[in-house]
């Protein structure tokens, strides 16, 4: 009998902590929507009136669903959020603290992305693929980077840490931590602050799968 209610109550204390873990996330994503939206007058109309906090959140546990083993109803909760917000998040996308996605219509964000710590990403940003292949092909994307409107990062490569990535740029290769990127397809302008000339692309080895497409029609 002191065993039972030795083992209930470290299960009770186990779901106590993860509520409170919970609870701490979420407001943090409020605070962080707060903190870098000029337009937001209040948490109350951040959690009513805000798709991006709205998809974030339903990916927070379609994600729980995809990694203990149940990828269907993942898929499916993932999908109505599509539906609802016009952002598409893969359950098994891995997302860190503080994402804010500002307006957000047209985000779409693959299976094998990583997104680091108090990241903000405009509408239309795409963390896409260039391979068919079943391996690591989306983005790493550090701390603290900028993903401007209508941007797209492709494949298995590395933002750095507090990178900035101008609006509707193409980005294929890797990129400094605090770099800043633009064009198509994207050029290094400035590292630190000092202005970088535009160098050429350098050739990259194909990633596994890149050769059954034509690489052009990711650009």
């Amino acid at each position: 009998m002191h065993q039972t209610r030795t083992g209930a109550g470290v299960t009770a204390r186990r779901r106590l902590r993860q509520v409170q873990g919970w609870r701490r996330t979420l407001a943090e994503d409020v605070d962080a929507a707060l903190a870098k939206d000029p337009a937001a007058r209040s948490r109350a109309e951040i959690m009513l009136a805000y798709p991006g906090l709205h998809a974030l959140w339903v990916h927070r546990i379609s994600h729980r669903l995809w990694t203990s083993g149940h990828p269907l109803a993942a898929r499916v909760l993932s999908q109505w959020a599509r539906r609802a917000t016009g952002i598409e998040i893969h359950p098994g996308a891995r997302i860190g603290h503080r994402l804010f996605i500002d307006h957000g219509m047209g985000v779409v964000i693959g299976e094998t992305a990583e997104i680091g710590d108090d990241v903000h990403m405009y509408h239309d940003v795409t963390l896409g693929g260039r391979s068919l292949a079943k391996v690591k092909r989306h983005p790493t994307v550090g701390n603290g980077v900028t993903l401007g409107a209508g941007s797209r990062v492709l494949g298995p490569i590395t933002v750095g840490d507090n990178a900035q990535i101008g609006a509707n740029a193409v980005v294929v290769r890797d990129v400094p931590a605090g770099a800043v990127v633009v064009g198509v397809p994207g050029q290094l302008r400035q590292r630190g602050g000092a202005h970088v000339e535009p160098a050429p692309p350098t050739p990259q080895p194909p990633a596994p799968g890149d050769d059954v497409v034509d690489p052009a029609i990711w650009i």
